[in-house]
């Protein structure tokens, strides 16, 4: 079970667990805000906790973090991106897992100067890049809000994540609308789904909220990591 665990702590909850039409220059710009929300994470069967937060970094630089934690395994991603005139740029990220007294933990330089994004610590050598940057990439974690924020929008959901030393497309389709629970209110939110090879991402955007409110990772037809927002702060 530890190592399952560990395996699916690793999968990250990525684009979430979520590009060219993504941010252009003449994209209206969507105001990013200090942020944050609670959740409630369940990993098949096991509940744990996890919270959501933007907060400013200097200038127009901004960190986005989220943080799972359960009695046997936590979690905590960071992304630092510059936001310039509403299009969002990674810096640097951190990606640090604990599974009982199994630790892993990997940093992100996205060198734009270059044009290049590389990784150190817990990974392969041929996951350490450089991988060549195109105007528009993100990382798993600005995924999160750029579904959000083109929900909103009503733009296409496509995307090019740079992430692992990797590069991935993602594509994400509207599924329609459903009531959820924030905090004992309900509100209605939009239903978001994508799939990658076997793995399903289902994102639940609510209208005013930067973040999903609630983020279900699915593989081979089974709930894996679910994540429910309890309440904003």
């Amino acid at each position: 079970m530890a190592n399952r665990l560990f395996r699916a702590m690793r999968s990250r909850v990525r684009p979430f667990l979520f590009a060219t039409a993504l941010v252009t220059a003449s994209a209206p710009a969507w105001a990013i805000k200090p942020f944050s929300a609670d959740y409630q994470a369940s990993y098949m069967g096991m509940q744990g906790s996890g919270r959501m937060t933007i907060a400013p970094d200097g200038g127009n630089r901004w960190k986005y973090s989220l943080t799972v934690s359960s009695p046997l395994a936590e979690l905590q991603q960071v992304t630092v991106f510059e936001d310039q005139g509403g299009q969002w740029r990674p810096l640097s990220g951190s990606d640090s897992s604990k599974v009982l007294t199994r630790r892993q933990n990997k940093n992100a330089t996205y060198d734009w100067s270059r044009g290049v994004a590389s990784w150190s610590g817990d990974v392969k050598p041929e996951r350490a890049g450089p991988i060549k940057l195109q105007a528009g990439d993100l990382d798993a974690l600005l995924v999160n809000l750029a579904i959000v924020r083109d929900v909103q929008a009503g733009k296409e959901m496509s995307y090019r994540m740079v992430e692992d030393g990797r590069v991935k497309q993602l594509d994400y389709t509207i599924a329609g609308k459903e009531a959820i629970t924030i905090g004992g209110q309900t509100k209605q939110a939009t239903k978001v789904i994508g799939t990658q090879g076997r793995k399903q991402i289902i994102a639940w955007i609510v209208d005013g909220m930067p973040v999903p409110a609630r983020i279900l990772q699915r593989d081979k037809g089974q709930d894996t990591i679910d994540l429910r927002m309890s309440g904003v702060r």
